[in-house]
């Protein structure tokens, strides 16, 4: 099992800000290599072409040659998942970005050597022992602050037994429902931080901008992180609904949308659950707030006026009468995202049953 453990660099800033102009330099030469090839028909460049390229150019640029093999092997592999014939180029506003490879990497006490100098960091947890592996990298982010990404191969922990399950119903007025009964309530950092934001744009303060996008984003994942953590340890299978993030993003609720954060949410969660070794499943979260938990019967067919009409009633989330119906066959009464969370749970059961025999 893989993980990352990111800390910030705190020395060497201005040889990592020298570096990073070099990979760019690296990652436009290959690009431009690529136009080549498509100007004469030629063969499209792999990794290893690029590499070859690139042979001898690591003393003249101040970089180490496993960084250069590096930029190489990753404009190949992004050009060919995004599948484009070239890719974009890097400049002075892109995110520094300064790749190694894992087996250059030294642990040297509370700091880090490679490429004969040390890193000092800001050691905020400790590092398990491990094997470190490719894909480590320094990134720089909009505050010009370094962090250097450990990837580290670690063992899997056992599997929890699937005792204790809780299906998860995500919304905007509330980040999640739980099928405990509990709420999960979002905490609108973008909302609160707008006046302010607002106010540094208009003045054209581009430093005073980029600290408040970075406050909103470390308060969100803070959030987000106790929330995650909290859940995992309490439940040993995790079920969520399938909500697409990116189509409701597109509509009148896009701020709020991308405030809660439901991709992040989502991601913490499936990895945090693999760490622990707890269950994680996505599923199909469809008419999950249409359909009786109780008598598991479609509303929406039998008694067509008795609750929420598709998104025009989950669009009015304030709303009473969207938050609670009757269901017209047992005659009771569901909270929207209540009624939502017990049946994504109980979709999820099913998806584990056939997994597991025993259940």
């Amino acid at each position: 099992m893989k993980l990352v453990y990111r800390y910030r660099v705190k020395s060497l800033t201005g040889l990592l800000n020298k570096q990073a102009r070099a990979v760019n330099f690296v990652w436009n030469y290959c690009n431009d290599r690529q136009k080549d090839a498509l100007r004469f028909g030629r063969r499209w460049h792999t990794g290893f072409d690029l590499i070859k390229l690139t042979t001898g150019c690591s003393k003249e640029l101040g970089l180490h040659s496993g960084t250069v093999n590096d930029v190489c092997q990753q404009y190949a592999r992004s050009r060919f998942q995004s599948r484009r014939p070239y890719l974009r180029y890097r400049g002075r506003k892109s995110s520094g970005w300064v790749p190694l490879k894992g087996r250059e990497l030294k642990r040297e006490g509370n700091a880090f050597r490679f490429a004969g100098n040390t890193f000092r960091v800001f050691h905020s947890r400790a590092l398990p022992e491990g094997k470190i592996t490719d894909g480590t990298n320094f990134s720089r982010d909009r505050r010009g602050n370094w962090f250097l990404n450990i990837v580290l191969e670690v063992p899997a922990p056992p599997a929890r037994l699937p005792v204790r399950g809780v299906g998860i119903d995500l919304g905007l007025k509330d980040l999640a429902m739980l099928s405990d009964g509990s709420r999960i309530a979002a905490p609108h950092i973008y909302r609160a931080s707008e006046a302010a934001l607002a106010v540094a744009q208009r003045a054209r303060k581009k430093k005073r901008v980029a600290a408040i996008h970075a406050k909103i984003a470390n308060c969100r994942r803070h959030y987000l992180h106790t929330c995650t953590s909290a859940i995992v340890g309490a439940f040993d299978y995790i079920v969520v609904g399938n909500i697409n993030a990116s189509a409701l993003a597109k509509t009148s609720m896009a701020k709020s949308v991308y405030d809660v954060g439901w991709s992040s949410f989502r991601t913490q969660l499936a990895y945090k659950a693999v760490k622990h070794g707890a269950w994680f499943e996505e599923v199909n979260e469809s008419f999950t707030t249409q359909i009786c938990s109780d008598c598991e019967n479609l509303f929406q067919i039998r008694c067509p006026r008795a609750g929420p009409k598709g998104i025009a009633d989950l669009g009015s989330m304030f709303t009473e009468h969207a938050k609670e119906w009757r269901c017209c066959d047992c005659g009771a009464v569901h909270d929207r995202d209540l009624n939502a969370a017990i049946n994504i749970l109980r979709r999820g059961r099913a998806t584990l049953a056939v997994g597991i025999p025993n259940l």
